[in-house]
């Protein structure tokens, strides 16, 4: 039975009108071999979001997960195998206080509230830690270490602080302060790796499914602040270089992964129209769009995805 807590927020907190007709349950099958590589883009991942939930309910549960930002965010609840579950805080509680905003900064430093959106969402809609912490598969978040200005790759099992490693990985520059993980502080995996296919393919992983949040070729303000970086963090001269950077990083990694894609060495998914969403879209129908243009790409998707896979 909810509390009465969660029957305020349901009054007060404007949601996504389509919200009691978001896909649920729990996915099943057996671990594929291959990886699945996951954008950022703050509220843009609520297209990685309808993605996930097509290829859960098809069935797909690959192996290995990395994400950068909201990539690693929507990674854990793949790896929960909650169909819905990421859609259904940020459809439902973008507008709470505690999620986003200044009383979520008071308390975490930071624009996003991470202490609502990692713990005290699980009141509403308790995580699956056990399915996430399945030993027969990899989880990895992509953060930037603030003082050299490298990414730095966290990986579950091996980071006993996993889920600071996505709360640092997530944690936007300019707006956030840097996150301790272990004896370091860490920002945005984005700030050096939009996209970690090279992880993947280090590692040895012949299939490599990753889904962007924008279609190639788009622009997003953060590059325009980028050019800020050495201003704001001159103390850490490193991060802010690599910041500074980090929008012709991004266009040559872009490059290369249509290379692959072309050639078939990834399996590349993106939005198949653009609908523009800002990192924190305050409109919840908007957002919704976005969700369920995911969840249809992913589902017109889905025997493309079977058959890289070699699951037909």
């Amino acid at each position: 039975m909810r509390g009465s807590k969660a029957r305020q927020q349901e009054r007060e907190f404007k949601a996504y009108s389509g919200l009691d007709s978001l896909p649920c349950g729990r996915a099943e099958g057996e671990p594929v071999r291959g990886c699945l590589v996951l954008e950022g883009g703050a509220f843009r991942g609520v297209y990685t979001s309808g993605v996930l939930d097509a290829m859960m309910e098809g069935g797909v549960n690959l192996e290995c997960v990395i994400g950068v930002s909201a990539g690693a965010l929507n990674g854990m609840n793949y790896l929960s195998r909650q169909i819905g579950r990421s859609a259904r805080i940020n459809l439902k509680y973008r507008h709470d206080p505690e999620y986003v905003g200044p009383r979520a900064y008071k308390s975490n430093k930071g624009i996003i509230g991470f202490d609502f959106l990692l713990k005290r969402v699980n009141r509403y809609d308790p995580f699956d830690y056990s399915s996430f912490f399945d030993s027969k598969r990899r989880f990895v978040a992509v953060a930037t270490s603030f003082d050299t200005g490298r990414p730095v790759y966290f990986e579950r099992g091996v980071e006993r602080e996993i889920f600071n490693a996505v709360k640092a990985s997530a944690s936007l520059p300019f707006v956030s302060r840097p996150v301790r993980v272990g004896n370091g502080l860490y920002l945005d995996g984005g700030c050096t790796v939009k996209i970690p296919f090279d992880w993947a393919m280090r590692e040895g992983y012949s299939k490599i499914i990753v889904i962007k949040t924008k279609p190639s070729g788009s622009k997003s303000k953060l590059a325009d602040m980028s050019r800020l970086a050495p201003a704001v963090y001159r103390g850490h001269p490193e991060f802010a270089r690599s910041l500074y950077y980090s929008t012709h990083a991004g266009i040559r990694q872009q490059r290369v992964l249509d290379a692959l894609a072309r050639k078939g060495r990834v399996l590349l998914i993106q939005p198949s129209r653009h609908i523009p969403v800002s990192r924190l879209e305050p409109d919840m129908e908007k957002l919704g769009e976005l969700y369920y243009l995911g969840y249809s790409d992913g589902k017109e998707q889905l025997p493309r995805i079977m058959e890289y896979l070699g699951m037909k």
